[in-house]
């Protein structure tokens, strides 16, 4: 894995997110959205976990939560879809968590509530893992 790989992958997931709200435009359901991007996935033939149980491991024990990440895209990419008025830092929170854990190098946060996915409606984060990986 390299950091262009994930960045090329990035893109097309973002490229997704654009279609459908391209298709839908903002106000609707998150759910509605979410089965919309995995129709896009699909289509762009990238593998994927949809609403995966993330792990939360604590001195040692692994608990049983109700933690769901929207999907692990190419088992690398943490991406989670929010419908909302505005992003607050809690949502980014949200996707940092969710890269930690389940060890994801790269997390998108796309929210369709907006006029332009591409200059507002995404984040994209990168931890150290990321940071570590080749160009």
């Amino acid at each position: 894995m390299t950091k262009k790989y994930l960045d090329e992958l990035s893109f097309k997931i973002i490229g997704a997110a654009i279609e459908v709200h391209k298709a839908l435009g903002p106000g609707l359901l998150e759910s509605v959205y979410h089965k919309c991007m995995m129709t896009e996935l699909k289509e762009k033939k990238m593998t994927y976990v949809s609403e995966i149980n993330v792990p939360v491991t604590y001195k040692g024990t692994e608990l049983e939560t109700l933690l769901r990440c929207d999907f692990l895209i190419e088992n690398c990419i943490a991406l989670e879809l929010k419908s909302v008025d505005a992003v607050t830092p809690v949502f980014e929170a949200q996707v940092l968590t969710y890269m930690k854990l389940l060890n994801a190098p790269k997390g998108i946060l796309i929210n369709f509530n907006c006029t332009n996915i591409f200059k507002e409606g995404q984040r994209t984060f990168v931890n150290e893992l990321y940071r570590n990986l080749p160009d």
